[in-house]
């Protein structure tokens, strides 16, 4: 693993959305130099704390941007190689890693390599770069079925078994991390073999040993996933779910329980941790309880792994992700020019952020930290959180009314609220108010 990523905090932003591009790309269009507006924000995410740019697609394609049509070209709708390399240029000279978002599961129907698949036929020179089924007789002009993506007929599956779609796909990875990128989120990562992965990563590392590689993985396996791929890390979205899930029930044991599988997940690797990301429904509107939001990010910024924060979400923005066409639009808006034109009512969750974040840093050791629990009720949790020692306490309250809660040897409340008595001392304790925590220092 990259040593680099142990002090990383991501700010992730789906530049398509962000900059308000249109949603289908026009051939026929010039390119628009819109990648540019990042640049006005990178100061913010500075100020915030964050010390990674992820971002969603920005390869040429057809529409969202899983899509792709190049992945060797900057989507016209934001701009070109130079207002990448300009990007680039802006956060390194902020001290800001840039983290890629790698679409190889498949490819959009307008890729010139499927495009010629139904122009010439089977006999196309990149025929085998998909799974097809020919009808009988078939020939040029005649299009085949073919596999796709969870049954969206136009992201078209890559055959992963083709030795040129791996040398492809590293190619790729290979080329943007030679321009100026740190590394590389890998799109639907569970739907591709993982001997695949080992294939390409094993090319790509030859070259960039440092890069940081983590792969979209929603349910399984996931230390063993990594241990097949070769890559660093992948999302944990077990842990995400029991967050806003414990929190909106009232029902810390299925938290607890999260953490204790997320300890298992740590002797492995250090997940990507978030509580929103470009598709899912936003933290602020999936928890039923505005009072308990702190509470997630909280628990996000203090257990172990690699944070992300979803661009919006330090502002508290809502938004809703509905199974449709159109679907994603709430959780991927458009960004104002500048931070100075938000709303003014986003800005306390932005400095509770910034603190938790300046927190996060002064305790390095909780990259790799392990949750014991220590106080376990519906509506109460008390855990230590450590890499090997004690490093702080996370204290959560969520009944109606104050709870004095055990903090053993805790000396000081580092943030949050409550009353400490007895500090430094085994029997200290810690009074929540009603929906309180407290992170404490030992």
């Amino acid at each position: 693993m990259a040593p680099w990523i142990e002090q990383t905090v991501w700010w992730q932003v789906f530049p398509l959305g962000f900059v308000g591009a249109p949603d289908r790309a026009d051939p026929a269009a010039p390119v628009v130099h819109r990648l540019s507006h990042l640049q006005a924000w990178l100061d913010y995410a500075v100020e915030l704390g964050v010390s990674g740019l992820a971002l969603g697609p920005i390869f040429a394609a057809s529409t969202h941007g899983y899509d792709t049509i190049d992945p060797f070209r900057i989507d016209p709708r934001l701009g070109d190689e130079a207002d990448f390399d300009a990007l680039i240029a802006a956060a390194r000279a902020r001290g800001l890693r840039v983290l890629l978002d790698g679409v190889f599961n498949h490819v959009g129907r307008a890729h010139p390599a499927f495009q010629d698949v139904l122009r010439n036929g089977p006999e196309a020179r990149q025929a085998n770069w998909f799974r097809l089924s020919w009808p009988r007789g078939s020939g040029p002009g005649i299009e085949p079925d073919y596999a796709c993506f969870e049954g969206h007929r136009q992201l078209v599956t890559l055959n992963h078994d083709a030795p040129q779609v791996a040398d492809h796909v590293a190619a790729v990875m290979d080329h943007w991390i030679a321009r100026g990128a740190d590394g590389w989120r890998l799109d639907a990562a569970y739907a591709v073999p993982p001997h695949f992965w080992a294939r390409v990563l094993r090319q790509v590392r030859i070259a960039h040993p440092e890069a940081y590689i983590v792969g979209e993985v929603i349910h399984g396996d996931y230390a063993r996933f990594v241990r097949d791929t070769g890559m660093d890390a992948v999302t944990q979205y077990e842990l995400w779910k029991a967050i806003w899930s414990a929190l909106n029930d009232r029902n810390l044991f299925e938290l607890a329980h999260a953490l204790d599988r997320h300890n298992g997940c740590l002797d492995t690797f250090a997940p990507l941790t978030f509580v929103g990301n470009h598709d899912v429904t936003r933290i602020a509107s999936r928890l039923t309880d505005d009072r308990h939001l702190p509470h997630a990010l909280a628990i996000l910024l203090t257990c172990g792994g690699t944070p992300s924060i979803y661009a919006g979400d330090e502002q508290a923005f809502r938004g809703v992700k509905e199974e449709r066409v159109g679907g994603d639009d709430a959780i991927r808006p458009a960004f104002p020019p500048t931070p100075a034109d938000l709303a003014p009512y986003g800005w306390p969750i932005y400095r509770l952020h910034r603190d938790l974040i300046a927190l996060r840093r002064r305790h390095a050791g909780l990259h790799r930290a392990r949750t014991r629990t220590l106080h376990l009720a519906n509506e109460q949790l008390v855990v230590v959180l450590g890499d090997g020692a004690a490093r702080v306490l996370l204290a959560l309250n969520l009944a109606d009314a104050a709870v004095p809660l055990p903090v053993p040897d805790a000396r000081a409340i580092e943030a949050g609220q409550g009353d400490l008595a007895e500090a430094g001392g085994p029997s200290a304790r810690v009074t929540l108010p009603p929906h309180g925590w407290a992170i404490l220092v030992v």
